[in-house]
């Protein structure tokens, strides 16, 4: 009898309870443990966003593969074993899941993959920091995140802060557009810069609480209309950075990057681990308050959406 996804997918028993119970349930990735900051503070932010989403009566289900086993929900010592590995874990989108399912090896979920295994068991909403997008000078690179693509055909919901600040956030919008994926901003107009409330573009729309968002998000679902929708999260005034700054931070790293040859799927960690260094540790401050403040907004919207 020939396999299916299920025959290499584990749900922890937490998770299992709450899709039972209809319960209100919010994805997070894992590239964000291993890859977005260091050991030990990876570990205990992954924690306190789980305890988060729960102190809003949902259920976190954090996302990795382990040991080939697509895991949905994860222990606390499954959640250090992937912080401690950090880098050695292999940053798994799309493309790289049947490699690391089949090689029975460790990957850390991007926005994509996530997606994928949130929506085998009909998560509908996931929580992370900022997507990928389309890269800077991607015209030549032609480097552009599956981030984008998985948004357009897969059925989750995504909250975020915006793309990464590291790239052509016009170019990621006009992307999007093409790919029908709708942007939402909550309790604002204007696309947020991930460590900025605010860039100089413009969202599609604007949605003020999180029963509207969710009301939306399952209309789209009953017209049978493929894809996710992306909310896009300002981060709050206390950890928001000065666009300057970051600007200034990111055309650093970048030099830094190109002169060191660093290209692909390396490029983000690079980059925000550079930036990190520039800005003395406020950009991973800004990154962990953005984050939380997700989490708690995809909550908010899992308790309204119909099961």
């Amino acid at each position: 009898m020939n396999k299916t996804y299920k025959d290499y997918l584990m749900v922890s028993q937490e998770v299992q309870t709450a899709l039972k119970n209809h319960q209100p349930i919010v994805a997070l990735e894992s590239t964000i443990i291993s890859h977005g900051m260091p050991y030990p503070q990876n570990y205990q932010t992954a924690l306190e966003i789980e305890e988060l989403i729960r102190s809003e009566h949902a259920v976190p289900a954090t996302i990795a593969i382990i040991g080939g086993v697509l895991k949905v929900g994860l222990t606390p010592e499954e959640i250090e074993h992937i912080a401690k590995k950090g880098l050695e874990v292999i940053k798994t989108s799309r493309r790289d899941i049947p490699y690391v399912v089949s090689g029975h090896l460790d990957g850390a979920t991007t926005v994509a993959a996530t997606c994928i295994i949130a929506s085998y068991v009909d998560i509908k909403i996931f929580a992370t920091g900022g997507i990928g997008g389309v890269h800077r000078g991607a015209a030549s690179t032609f480097d552009i995140s599956n981030d984008l693509e998985e948004m357009a055909r897969t059925n989750v919901a995504v909250v975020c802060a915006g793309p990464k600040a590291i790239l052509d956030l016009a170019l990621t919008l006009e992307y999007l557009e093409t790919k029908g994926v709708e942007v939402i901003g909550y309790q604002t107009d204007k696309l947020p810069a991930f460590y900025s409330k605010a860039s100089a573009y413009k969202v599609n729309h604007r949605l003020d609480d999180p029963q509207t968002i969710a009301e939306l998000i399952d209309t789209k679902l009953e017209l049978g209309l493929e894809g996710g929708v992306l909310i896009t999260n300002p981060v709050p005034d206390e950890f928001a950075m000065s666009g300057e700054v970051i600007d200034a931070a990111i055309d650093q790293a970048m030099a830094s990057m190109k002169s060191l040859g660093v290209a692909g799927k390396d490029t983000t960690p690079y980059l925000l681990d550079q930036i990190q260094k520039l800005t003395q540790g406020d950009s991973l401050k800004s990154n962990i308050g953005l984050v939380k403040n997700n989490a708690r907004l995809a909550a908010r919207i899992a308790r309204y959406l119909k099961c």
